[in-house]
């Protein structure tokens, strides 16, 4: 195994090279988001977009690619399929199984590693504009779009840590002389 694919690897999950062998592919993938503009808790929202066959809410996600860490991927296909760009996580924030239905019709078990991606600009112009519909969501919402349960637990994860951020940093705030917390 290369160093490449060991510094992609989780410990709780094989390397991609290591799910091939056994019939399991690697797609990695961004969970994108911002903070909410019309609210003053800084609460967050999440991006979905719809797949292109049957229009389900996912996240933007792709194959690897030659000579491309795994959050290089995932910030390389949010752009494609979403025009998102920000600050991308190099460290993995979970993985879900998903099973992906290939142009062929067949279906395969793949593992998709997901990086967080904070949404720092959006380009009216991408190469999937025309075939994807981009919504965002509450956190809430968007565990209730998404069909695969381990995906949505991805979600309310990121949810609980920024809530937990929040909370953190307002106690700060206020314990701070001179500072009135938002």
């Amino acid at each position: 195994m290369s160093n490449d694919q060991a510094g992609r690897q989780s410990h709780s999950s094989p390397s991609s090279e290591e799910n091939s062998r056994v019939g399991i592919h690697t797609q990695y993938a961004a969970i994108c988001f911002r903070e909410a503009a019309d609210r003053d808790d800084r609460q967050i929202e999440i991006l979905l977009i719809t797949s292109r066959d049957s229009g389900r809410w996912v996240i933007p996600k792709g194959w690897p690619m030659r000579k491309k860490q795994a959050h290089e991927v995932a910030s390389i296909e949010a752009w494609q399929e979403a025009g998102v760009r920000g600050s991308v996580r190099k460290k993995t924030w979970g993985s879900y199984l998903s099973m992906k239905k290939m142009e062929d019709g067949e279906i395969i078990p793949t593992v998709v590693e997901v990086h967080l991606l904070h949404v720092e600009e959006m380009d009216d112009e991408f190469p999937e504009r025309k075939q994807r519909v981009l919504r965002w969501f509450s956190p809430a919402n968007a565990v209730s779009a998404v069909r695969e349960p381990d995906l949505g637990e991805l979600i309310s994860k990121l949810d609980l840590h920024q809530s937990q951020t929040v909370r953190k940093n307002s106690k700060v705030r206020a314990a701070s002389p001179g500072i009135v917390p938002r």
